[in-house]
C-alpha cells in the first residue's frame, strides 16, 4: 500500500506531466536537433546532401586573430619610406588573401585595429558580424541588468506604502509590460524619429531650439543606446513587481524594532530591508541576465540590425542566418553558442550569491 508522501508525489507528477511534455517536445528535443545541425552544413532549401562538416561552423563563427603589420625593405634590408619619411606598410588584403606565409588569417577581415607601438595592429575575424552582435549584446546586458533592476527596486520602494490611490501608481509603472513589445517598439520608433519624433521635438523645446537634431535610430552611435533606454523602461515595471513581492514577505516586527533602536532610512534599507531581498535579488538578476541576452523583437522592428551593425545582436543573428539566409548550420551554431554563454552566466551568478555559512 502506498504511503500519503507517495501518493501526493504521484499526484504531483500527473500534474506537471503535461507541462514537462511541452517543454520537452517544444524545447528539449529541438535544442538537441540544433546542436546536431551545428556539426553539419544543412541549409533549408538546398539540392545539395547534407555533410557532416565537425566544428567548421564554430570555427568560421568564432575564429579571430591579431595582425602585427611590419614595414617593407627593399633588398637591402632598409626600411621603405613615403614621400612624408613614415614607414609604408603591406596592405591587409595583402595578407588576408591567398598570402601562402600566412595562411592562418585567409579570408579574415578588420574587426578594429589600433597602433602597438610603431606598427599598425589589426584584430580580425572570420566573421565580423558576429562579432560585433555578442559585443553589442553584451553592452545591452551590462547596461541594462543594474540600471533595470535598480530602477525597479526603487519603483517597488515607493509604492510600497500604505496610501491612498497607491494602486493606481502601481497599475501605470506596470503598464507597459502587458503591452506587446512590438506594439511598444513601434511606438518608440516614432518617439526617436529623426525630423518630427517626440524626443527631438521636446529636446527643441526645452533648448530654444540650440540642440540639433538627431535621428536617434539612423546613427550607429545612438541606435544601441536608444533600444537600451527603451528596454529599460519597457520592462521595469515587471520586476517592480517581483520586488514588491520581496518587501511584503519582510517581516513587520524587524522594521518595529529598527524604529525603537532610532535607526536612519539607511540603515533600515541597509541591515533590514537589503538582507531580506537577498532571494528575491538573485532571482531578478537570473532573469533580467536571460531576458536581456533574449534581445530581439526591439532590434527586428526598429532597427533591423543598422545601422552599420551598429545593433546586430546575438539572437537576431540566429534567427536572420536560419531563416532570412536559409542557413539552418549557421543558425542552429549561434543558438548553441548562445545557450553555452547564458549557461556560464548563469552559474557563474548562481556562484557569486550563492549562501555562505
Amino acid at each position: 500500500m502506498a504511503s500519503k508522501f507517495t501518493r501526493s508525489n504521484r499526484v504531483g507528477w500527473l500534474m506537471a506531466g503535461p507541462a514537462a511534455l511541452l517543454i520537452a517536445v517544444f524545447v528539449v528535443l529541438p535544442f538537441i536537433f540544433a546542436i546536431g545541425l551545428s556539426f553539419t552544413n544543412q541549409r533549408l532549401i538546398s539540392p545539395n546532401p547534407t555533410e557532416f562538416v565537425g566544428l567548421a561552423n564554430y570555427e568560421q563563427l568564432l575564429g579571430i586573430g591579431v595582425l602585427t603589420l611590419e614595414p617593407e625593405r627593399d633588398a637591402a634590408g632598409a626600411v621603405l619610406r613615403d614621400a612624408d619619411g613614415a614607414p609604408k606598410y603591406p596592405t591587409l588584403r595583402s595578407v588576408t588573401r591567398n598570402n601562402p606565409d600566412f595562411p592562418q588569417f585567409a579570408g579574415m577581415r578588420e574587426w578594429f585595429s589600433f597602433q602597438l607601438g610603431e606598427h599598425p595592429t589589426y584584430v580580425l575575424a572570420r566573421d565580423v558580424v558576429f562579432m560585433k552582435a555578442i559585443v553589442n549584446t553584451f553592452i545591452f546586458v551590462i547596461v541594462v541588468a543594474p540600471v533595470q533592476a535598480g530602477l525597479a527596486l526603487g519603483l517597488a520602494l515607493l509604492i510600497n506604502q500604505r496610501l491612498k490611490g497607491i494602486n493606481l501608481f502601481r497599475a501605470i509603472y506596470f503598464m507597459p509590460v502587458v503591452v506587446s513589445i512590438v506594439v511598444v517598439s513601434l511606438l518608440w520608433r516614432f518617439i526617436y524619429d529623426g525630423s518630427s519624433g517626440l524626443l527631438n521635438n521636446l529636446l527643441a523645446a526645452l533648448s530654444f531650439g540650440a540642440l540639433p537634431r538627431i535621428d536617434w535610430l539612423g546613427e550607429p552611435s545612438t541606435a544601441l543606446g536608444a533600444i537600451i533606454a527603451m528596454s529599460i523602461w519597457q520592462a521595469v515595471g515587471f520586476h517592480m513587481v517581483i520586488w514588491l513581492s520581496g518587501l511584503q514577505t519582510i517581516s513587520p516586527t524587524l522594521y518595529e524594532a529598527a524604529a525603537i533602536e532610532g535607526s536612519s532610512k539607511w540603515q533600515v534599507f541597509r541591515y533590514v530591508t537589503w538582507p531580506g531581498l537577498r532571494n528575491t535579488a538573485v532571482l531578478i538578476l537570473i532573469v533580467i541576465t536571460m531576458q536581456a541576452f533574449a534581445l530581439f523583437s526591439q532590434i527586428d522592428v526598429m532597427t533591423g540590425g543598422g545601422p552599420l551593425d551598429s545593433t546586430q545582436t546575438i539572437v537576431f543573428q540566429a534567427v536572420e542566418r536560419g531563416y532570412g539566409k536559409q542557413d539552418i548550420s549557421g543558425g542552429s551554431t549561434i543558438s548553441v553558442i548562445l545557450f553555452v554563454i547564458v549557461f556560464s552566466i548563469s552559474l557563474i551568478q548562481r556562484y557569486l550569491t550563492r549562501e555562505k555559512q
